[in-house]
């Protein structure tokens, strides 16, 4: 592999995990116009591994935001990233995945502490305006306080 081809890679990796970290600080940050504007066109969130719904990112945008008013404080770590670029023959192609363990530790309204942890499935997309995230999947691995999964 050349130099150059090392570089284009390196950049991806980087531009891809942006995206991630760009997907948390939308949510933490209730900024659903930024999270819409993360995906495709095409863009699906699967949130059924903690209780969510599943569909276009945008109807589950509206979801998150009914969602994630009943806790005022949120936090998303995502972290251990693995990212995978396609590999087209020692060349970067346009498919990225990137799989990665979170903490979620939130507050409701009226103070009471949620936390839950588990795993990442993000499938990413190069399109003209950079990279965009096909689809987002949660696996919930665990959870303390908060009871019932959130039905809003």
């Amino acid at each position: 592999m050349t130099q150059r081809v090392d570089l284009a890679t390196v950049m991806d990796r980087l531009a891809v995990d942006d995206v991630v970290t760009g997907y948390a600080v939308a949510v933490d940050d209730g900024d659903w116009d930024a999270y819409r504007a993360l995906f495709t066109g095409d863009g699906r969130a699967d949130y059924r591994g903690s209780g969510g719904i599943e569909g276009p990112a945008a109807e589950v945008a509206e979801w998150l935001a009914r969602a994630m008013r009943l806790f005022p404080v949120r936090q998303h770590l995502i972290v251990n990233r693995r990212v995978t670029v396609q590999d087209l023959g020692g060349y970067p192609g346009d498919r990225a995945e990137v799989r990665a363990d979170y903490l979620n530790p939130m507050r409701t309204q009226s103070g009471d502490e949620f936390v839950s942890g588990g795993r990442y499935g993000f499938v990413l997309t190069r399109e003209e305006a950079g990279w965009r995230l096909r689809s987002v999947v949660i696996e919930e691995k665990w959870r303390r306080g908060g009871g019932q999964p959130v039905d809003a």
